[in-house]
């Protein structure tokens, strides 16, 4: 089975717009770190939370070394034990939105994605009809999106 991970923004950004079944139909079983888990824990009065233990296909992971994460300073706790737990499991996906964790992601050499990429490939297996209207969605919900992405995205999509 393929092992997958995810950061906070990724399931947020899902969330949002309801469609965070798309990573159960997409890749079956998602891995996140504690710490992802306890930063969504932290938006629990939001009207699109949901407790992630409630989900069969969500696994929550303790990461094995703890003192690696002082040498990820500059990232925050959830993107760090993703990198971390995605090099301890050899990881075959990494989900992840934040620029300077896929950075990092890139220099140790982990498959990526981010919630865009999830959406494509969504779309690519006819899981959702249109990537614009969620994307709009999404930025009418708060999250911003670089225009250059959003057209790239959208000839990638034929829309």
């Amino acid at each position: 089975m393929r092992k997958i991970i995810s950061n906070t923004t990724p399931i947020l950004s899902l969330l949002k717009i309801d469609k965070l079944d798309l990573l159960k139909e997409l890749y079956g079983k998602v891995i996140v770190p504690l710490a992802v888990y306890q930063e969504i824990e932290k938006g629990k009065e939001k009207p699109y939370y949901k407790d992630l233990t409630s989900l069969d296909w969500i696994e929550i992971q303790n990461i094995k070394n703890l003192n690696t994460i002082e040498y990820l300073i500059d990232l925050d706790d959830g993107e760090a034990e993703v990198l971390i737990l995605a090099k301890e499991t050899n990881a075959d996906l990494v989900i992840l939105d934040e620029i300077m964790g896929r950075r990092y992601a890139k220099q140790l050499e982990l498959n990526l994605t981010g919630t865009i990429g999830v959406l494509l490939k969504a779309k690519e297996k006819g899981l959702i009809l249109s990537i614009k209207n969620l994307m709009t969605e999404l930025e009418n919900k708060g999250t911003w999106l670089n225009p250059k992405l959003i057209s790239k995205v959208l000839k990638i999509a034929n829309e």
